[in-house]
């Protein structure tokens, strides 16, 4: 799977250093129409494991309409830095490889913010 960064001045890796919390991971992952099901199988699998980790919240996968193969994954942790722990782990490192080669995911973490008014 490949690894495509949303901000060009922030990295997914210096987010998962962060100790502020809570956070939410928005992954946008795009993979070729004939793997949609393998992504599937293999996301599932992967959010067993995460559900399993310390800091986690929750996790809600998306999928475009219309026949997309375009998915949004969005995780709540207590801190980036437990998501970052899991997502370092040996055993997820080695689970990466199980995704599709047509796979592309675009990590990025958020906080939330208040807005007067809204």
């Amino acid at each position: 799977m490949q690894l495509r960064e949303l901000d060009e001045h922030v990295t997914y890796a210096s987010q998962l250093q962060e100790n502020g919390g809570p956070v939410v991971l928005f992954n946008l992952f795009t993979v070729a129409p004939e793997d949609a099901d393998r992504f599937l199988d293999v996301w599932a699998d992967d959010a067993a494991f995460m559900k399993r980790q310390p800091g986690f919240i929750s996790t809600q996968l998306h999928r475009g309409t219309a026949g997309s193969s375009t998915f949004v994954n969005v995780a709540e942790w207590e801190s980036a830095r437990a998501l970052g722990e899991a997502f370092r782990s040996p055993e997820f490192q080695a689970r990466i490889s199980r995704y599709p080669d047509s796979a592309v995911a675009s990590p990025h973490v958020f906080e939330r913010i208040g807005v007067p008014g809204i």
